[in-house]
């Protein structure tokens, strides 16, 4: 069997096999991708992001225990620092998650960030696409808590949740990133601690300053202490409103249609640099443009121009024999 087919049925280490290929680019495992797609577009989607050490880890860790409670299969993707001589993820969050690692219906698989900005990796999508065809109805998406504005988790999730936590500035920080406006729950985590109240005026201040449309989803804050286990069933409560807000307004086909939109586009610019580098490979044409370049003889934008003046009868021939079929 195929590993694709393996997946589809369910088997968890097809599926490792599969992830660990994504991730070291190994060619096969576009096709083995291909074969999976048209199964997948089910899950529901959290993406949980917020900066270093407002427990992000040890909420998702309670969540699960919470869905599986519900009967809810359930994935998680959670991104890591990338080792310096391995190029692994290090501080892998399954580690967090020993409790669940033996059930079956848990699957948990940390990624290596490899430099991807956003907090997230660049094959996050692709493992996604997996947990999706091995029938996990919701798939928790962790970033990496790099304290930046990782607001690369609202392209790949359905309910975007921001966390914060009190007395560790990360308001502020937030604010000026501009990530709330792209939250659909706020989360005040670790809310037994001083400041907590403060926190969640200055998180309402901001909420009501938005002028929201009658039909438009309002922000909701839940306050937590995962570490405790309170204010979590709240939370998830707070998803699954969220999620029938989106399939009742329509506005779940939307966030997919622009997910689906933005992956194309990334696709066809990866499938594009790599058509144009073995072609410009197999003479010194780009080799040529390199040396006029360190040369000062032109500059990178004039230099792409040139490049892409070369493909553009081939792209246009293309454009034609798929519009005559």
């Amino acid at each position: 069997m195929k590993l694709a087919d393996k997946i589809l049925a369910g088997n968890v280490l097809a599926a490792a096999r599969l992830m660990t290929e994504i991730e070291n680019g190994v060619p096969e495992a576009v096709a083995e991708l291909e074969t999976i797609y048209p199964h997948t577009g089910k899950a529901y989607i959290v993406g949980v992001t917020g900066p270093p050490g407002v427990g992000k880890s040890t909420l998702v860790d309670v969540l699960i225990g919470i869905l599986r409670r519900e009967n809810m299969t359930v994935g998680v993707l959670a991104t890591d620092p990338t080792s310096p001589f391995t190029g692994g993820a290090i501080l892998g969050d399954r580690v967090r998650m020993q409790k669940h690692s033996l059930d079956k219906d848990v699957f948990i698989r940390s990624l290596a960030n490899r430099g991807w900005g956003g907090g997230l990796s660049k094959a996050t999508m692709s493992m996604i696409h997996i947990m999706d065809a091995m029938s996990k109805d919701i798939i928790l998406v962790e970033t990496m808590g790099t304290g930046q504005a990782e607001t690369d988790i609202t392209r790949v999730a359905d309910t975007s949740i921001v966390i914060l936590s009190p007395g560790m500035g990360d308001e502020i920080q937030m604010m000026k990133a501009g990530i709330l406006e792209a939250a659909d729950i706020l989360v005040i985590n670790k809310a037994d601690r001083e400041g907590a109240d403060n926190l969640q005026r200055q998180l309402e201040i901001m909420l009501e300053m938005k002028t929201y449309l009658p039909n438009e989803w309002q922000p909701s804050i839940v306050l937590t202490e995962a570490i405790y286990d309170k204010g979590t069933e709240e939370l998830v409560a707070a998803i699954l409103r969220h999620r029938e807000f989106l399939i009742s307004s329509g506005g779940l086909d939307k966030r997919r249609k622009q997910r689906a939109k933005l992956e194309l586009a990334e696709a066809t610019e990866s499938s594009l640099k790599d058509y144009i580098y073995q072609q410009i490979s197999k003479d010194d044409y780009f080799e040529k443009l390199v040396d006029d370049l360190v040369q000062r003889k032109t500059n990178p934008h004039s230099a792409a121009s040139k490049i892409i003046n070369q493909f553009k009868p081939v792209i246009g021939q293309g454009g034609k024999q798929s519009k005559s079929r």
